[in-house]
């Protein structure tokens, strides 16, 4: 670049230079007139509602058109725009003859025009404030300001139905790089909680349709929301309100008006210290990354939300290739740097809406929402190609690159968090049996297993097994507890379902409580032997009895039970029973 270039780029950014140093004096000399002409304004207007004099609705119409033209210049269309609604409501003054001070108390506006101003000069209050907050800003040339909240980095929910106290707040923390969002009413603020996580809420209790007190309960309800940090700004300084909003879960409790600095401290006092006990209860020490504590506490939580808003959610489980041999070679502070590295690496590369966590050793775990298990094997992919090409940690000049082995396993309904996580971690093992450094899905295990045991065992038909009983609670545990025997279980609720069953099906064998409504067992029993189609089929029955009397095994067996047991009885004894019954080995 030729040197005349070169000057020309100076001095085209000298003059740029020069033109902001302009501006933002201009800016601070706008301000400080702006203040005078604020306390002008509020003045005149308390003036005019008294006692309406022609020389000062003048003067009030003179001050704002003034603004309504020099506040954009500087950048305060905010500013411009309010004074233009006042010149707006004031603008009959300039076609009226109002010198006589009895045509004036008679004229209509006057009370209209008044209330509309006040309305907005709170507004142009606000906006002083926060463009002397931007200045000083400015002049200290540090973006947060200063500011403590600045550093927290927070997300935010307002919910007020006061629409000027609401923007104001929302600049001015806005100015302290939180970023918020607004809702004016109680359903707004549940529709916005529903779909994103807030660091914490504030909260007005007297609003309309409803009242704050309405979203304490939804919180309360919601075990994702309950301990969400809580601020309440009320403008009654009623000491029951208090009280009443303590017990039901607001952490502090902020009375209108109030300073915003106040507000801000107690603000950023809540946020450092939830995210300090986050720190100590819920992290790993040693990667930062979540705990399992957390992790089975938060993962149960999401379940919820899913059942309540149905969407995919994909589970994945890593373990690190051969780790063992990088402690034994190098020591565990090796070990405790790759654990590190690999951590942020995950972190890096993950959403914010993922939740990552130490399994333990080294393995772990990632919860992926709104993601099918397709999209888990990509993003898991994407992120070993990563790991393949860079070395995750260094010490004393060596560098120490690593693999890892995953699984990933889709939740679906009726699954427990400890099955999902089995699922996944068979995956992961998987993996590893199939060479290390992949990603698995439980899809593809599933398939593999069934495959190689239909190829190494010969099919067997399972037996068929009913349970007649009307307590489900038993029905659930006999299930649970035989449902690993080579055997299909079907259920009746009462004897007359367990008779239609029984003409439609062959069973092999019978577990029949003997107390039922509609058909007792012992009623079924004698239909089932005098029935020719059912003695044929030669199916084994158990009776079962709360009853330990005598009369009633031996009216059992002379009815042609085949064994007989009363209840409470132990189910190790009853599975041998079964397994005699329906002759399994």
């Amino acid at each position: 670049m030729s040197n005349t270039n070169l000057e020309g780029l100076k001095d085209s950014k000298s003059v740029s230079d020069r033109d902001a140093r302009i501006l933002r004096q201009g800016r601070k000399l706008f301000i400080r007139e702006f203040e005078k002409q604020l306390k002008q304004l509020d003045l005149l207007l308390d003036t005019i509602q008294m006692a309406a004099v022609a020389d000062d609705l003048k003067q009030f119409y003179r001050i704002v058109h003034t603004l309504k033209g020099s506040a954009p210049i500087f950048g305060y269309v905010r500013i411009g725009k309010l004074a233009e609604d006042m010149v707006r409501a004031w603008e009959w003054t300039q076609s009226m003859d109002i010198d006589g001070e009895e045509l004036l108390m008679a004229i209509n506006p006057i009370i209209e025009s008044s209330e509309r101003s006040i309305h907005s000069l709170r507004e142009m209050n606000m906006e002083y404030e926060i463009s002397v907050t931007e200045i000083q800003m400015d002049e200290q040339q540090d973006p947060g300001g200063g500011s403590l909240l600045g550093s927290m980095k927070s997300r935010l929910l307002l919910v007020d139905d006061d629409e000027v106290l609401r923007n104001y707040l929302t600049r001015r923390l806005q100015l302290d790089d939180c970023i918020v969002d607004e809702a004016a009413d109680v359903e707004s603020a549940m529709k916005l909680l529903r779909e994103h996580t807030y660091d914490l809420v504030t909260l007005d209790l007297m609003m309309h349709p409803q009242s704050g007190y309405e979203l304490f309960e939804f919180l309360k309800e919601d075990p994702t929301l309950k301990w969400l940090p809580l601020i309440v700004l009320s403008g009654r300084n009623d000491l029951n309100d208090k009280v009443r909003c303590f017990h039901l879960g607001a952490d502090d409790y902020v009375t209108k008006p109030f300073q915003y600095e106040e507000l801000a401290a107690r603000i950023y006092g809540l946020l450092k210290r939830t995210k300090n006990f986050e720190q100590l209860a819920f992290r790993d020490p040693l990667t930062g990354v979540f705990n399992r504590r957390y992790f089975d506490l938060q993962i149960g939580m999401e379940l919820q939300r899913i059942e309540r808003y149905p969407a995919p959610i994909s589970l994945v489980f890593i373990d690190i290739d051969c780790f063992k041999r990088i402690n034994d070679s190098y020591g565990h502070h090796v070990g405790d740097l790759v654990l590190q590295g690999l951590a942020h690496l995950l972190q890096v590369n993950l959403r914010s809406t993922d939740l990552l966590a130490r399994f333990g050793g080294e393995e772990f775990v990632i919860a992926l929402p709104n993601t099918t298990v397709e999209q888990a094997l990509a993003t898991m992919q994407s992120i070993l190609n990563k790991v393949r090409l860079n070395a995750v940690a260094q010490y004393e000049g060596q560098t120490f690159s690593i693999t890892f082995s995953a699984g990933v396993a889709e939740w679906h309904e009726g699954m427990t968090v400890a099955e999902w996580v089995a699922k996944a971690d068979d995956a992961m093992y998987h993996a590893k049996q199939q060479g290390r450094d992949r990603i698995v899905s439980a899809l593809e295990e599933d398939e593999e297993t069934e495959h190689r045991k239909l190829a190494a065992s010969p099919q067997i038909d399972k037996k068929n097994l009913l349970i007649v009983d009307d307590d489900p609670i038993l029905r659930a545990i006999l299930t649970s507890h035989l449902e690993h025997l080579p055997i299909t279980i079907t259920h009746a609720s009462d004897g007359e379902i367990a008779l239609g069953l029984l003409h439609d099906n062959t069973y092999d064998a019978c577990i029949l409580d003997g107390m039922m409504p509609k058909l007792d067992g012992f009623s079924l029993l004698s239909q089932i032997k005098k029935d020719p189609r059912l003695t044929v089929r030669d199916m084994k029955v158990l009776m079962l009895s709360g009853k330990k009397k005598e009369d009633d095994l031996a009216k059992g067996f002379q009815m042609g039970a085949d064994d007989y047991m009363t209840k409470p009885f132990s189910l190790v004894e009853l599975e041998v029973r079964v397994r005699q019954l329906m002759n399994i080995v």
